[in-house]
């Protein structure tokens, strides 16, 4: 018989959680150099090159982009689950503070101006990507800082990849390639030799202090969060729900039709914003000379527009045009950086809702009939890191008066694809529970590959619900991809421990393989590979999936949608 439970872990990855968690229970600031030996041993699959005095870029890259800027500044980190958490450890209240956000990482964090950065926290996960974070900086800090001590200063002062001999001279000094030097060029966006000064004239010693890690303070984190959800839509607790746990854009896109509405002025901004790739990519899908999807390439080039000063006044308009339709908007606020949103489906206009789901488009069409009779309503909350997923889905069945359907779509390491493909695994290994969880997957592979224009659909797969990216090495991942698991993410192992125990009457259990087949709703769970860990170096700091990327989110997200459409005129009708 087929062994499901996959071997666990490295003896190294274990004793830096045991090192980790053991410094954290003290009560005041531990060092973070007192965990770089200890980080360096793991041989972590996303900083394979930590012991040695090159520097390894895209792990640099990586935890750059999941911390925010001011990190630069920082000297002491603070992580706590509430607001009351900070005050009453004599911090005051950090919300006054400037808030601060992280470019690959959602978490609400504060920043004093000084030296001090406080963070929110849901889960210990966010323990377990914080700290190795941070710790995978400061070494790649530290080893820039050494380079850079025999590196004329002129030299890394006026570095320009517009000058290349003598941007290749400082690539030779700092001992990585021109090309990994022109991607830390790109990612500081112009301040690239203010950095270089930063790294050269200070070494990194960063502090950190947990303020609390009780399991009930995560609670009430949730609780908190949970409160002004229901303070701003009351209904929620008399409405049957459908749950999905995605992103905070392709959902709200597809069904309230805004940026399609306003394709005349994306195009204009596409012909005018210099852009020449959006330009060009705009031509080939005007004369099909790829098969790009229009509607796809409009969402796209909508987020690009709000982001700059003359598409900002779409964002009030776009939020007025949701809420006509149903669609609303609910931002955390006092504890972590979740938002969620409701879809009222009686209130969805057919004429808008994108055609690619859309049965007719005409006033008055019989096919969506359905939508005016619904009571039920789109739970969407952004997708959470880790752990966090079980405490709110935990919290949101506790209020619900009827669960209909549990859809969840993220991103996952794919040890099988390519950046781009989709996975639908109906096993999976979690790595807090320590389960294997068997179940139906709602979804095959025709339901997505209809919507898919660039990459495949994986079903029938295997994943792993890991502790954090960082927590991973080739002896992990050789074992896995042994026992036939290529899809590894954080959060679907969480989920279906929450699952469990809705239709259980117990918590759910640890280390056996649990059979979720007789669940009595929809559960549907999809990945986008946004990684592939087997090929060494290109982890998600080597790169972003950009346009491709909205290619297979949209997909997953269309093939929920259609799904939730489906089960809702089933019910109606009956």
């Amino acid at each position: 018989m087929e062994r499901t439970v996959p071997v666990r872990s490295s003896e190294e990855i274990d004793l830096y959680l045991r090192t980790i968690y053991s410094l954290l229970r003290s009560t005041t600031e531990i060092q973070i150099r007192s965990l770089e030996e200890v980080h360096s041993s793991i041989n972590s699959s996303l900083h394979p090159y930590a012991p040695d005095p090159f520097p390894d870029t895209s792990a640099l890259i990586y935890s750059l982009l999941r911390l925010p800027d001011c990190i630069f500044n920082v000297k002491k980190i603070i992580l706590g689950q509430t607001k009351t958490n900070f005050i009453q450890h004599g911090y005051g209240d950090v919300e006054e503070w400037t808030e601060v956000a992280a470019r690959a990482r959602r978490r609400r964090c504060f920043y004093d101006g000084g030296e001090l950065m406080a963070c929110y926290i849901a889960s210990r996960s966010d323990i377990d990507d914080v700290v190795p974070t941070l710790t995978a900086l400061q070494i790649e800090w530290n080893k820039l800082n050494n380079l850079l001590s025999f590196t004329p200063r002129k030299l890394y002062m006026t570095a320009n990849p517009a000058h290349p001999n003598d941007f290749q001279k400082l690539a030779e000094f700092l001992q990585m390639s021109v090309g990994d030097l022109g991607r830390l060029y790109s990612i500081f966006e112009g301040r690239f030799n203010q950095i270089m000064e930063i790294f050269a004239t200070q070494r990194s010693n960063f502090q950190l202090q947990l303020l609390s890690g009780s399991l009930n303070d995560y609670r009430k984190a949730t609780e908190i969060w949970w409160e002004h959800l229901e303070s701003q839509y009351p209904q929620i607790n008399s409405r049957p729900i459908y749950f999905v746990s995605s992103n905070t854009h392709s959902l709200a896109n597809i069904l309230s039709g805004f940026a399609l509405s306003k394709e005349k002025e994306l195009v204009d901004f596409i012909e005018e914003s210099g852009q020449e790739s959006l330009r060009e990519e705009w031509e080939n899908i005007k004369r099909r000379t790829v098969q790009g999807s229009r509607q796809n390439f409009f969402y796209y080039v909508m987020k690009k527009y709000q982001s700059t000063p003359q598409g900002k006044a779409l964002i009030q308009e776009q939020i007025a045009f949701e809420q006509a339709r149903g669609i609303f908007r609910f931002p955390s606020v006092h504890a972590f950086d979740t938002e969620a949103q409701v879809f009222d489906l009686s209130m969805l206009d057919p004429q808008s809702i994108d055609p690619r789901i859309a049965p007719c488009a005409q006033p008055g069409c019989s096919e969506w009939e359905f939508l005016r009779q619904s009571d039920a309503i789109i739970v969407n909350i952004d997708y959470p890191l880790g752990f966090a997923a079980y405490h709110l889905l935990t919290k949101i069945a506790e209020n619900a008066s009827q669960i209909l359907g549990i859809y969840v779509m993220g991103k996952a390491a794919s040890l099988n694809g390519v950046r781009g493909d989709v996975i639908i695994p109906n096993v999976v290994y979690d790595e807090h529970s320590k389960n294997t969880y068997l179940f139906n997957n709602t979804f095959q592979a025709a339901d997505v590959s209809l919507y898919l224009i660039f990459g495949t659909v994986l079903d029938n797969q295997k994943a792993v619900s890991v502790w954090g990216t960082f927590l991973q090495n080739a002896t992990i991942m050789d074992v896995v991809y042994r026992e036939g698991y290529t899809d590894i993410e954080m959060e679907a192992g969480p989920y279906l421990s929450a699952v469990y125990e809705l239709f259980r009457p117990q918590r759910h259990p640890v280390n056996e393989i649990v059979n979720l087949h007789k669940v009595p709703f929809d559960v549907g769970i999809l990945h986008y590979a946004s990684d592939t860990p087997m090929t060494k170096g290109r982890n998600l700091g080597a790169g972003a999936l950009s346009y491709f990327g909205i290619d297979s989110t949209y997909g997953v997200s269309l093939a929920v949608l259609r799904r939730i459409m489906q089960l809702e005129s089933q019910r109606i009708s009956a």
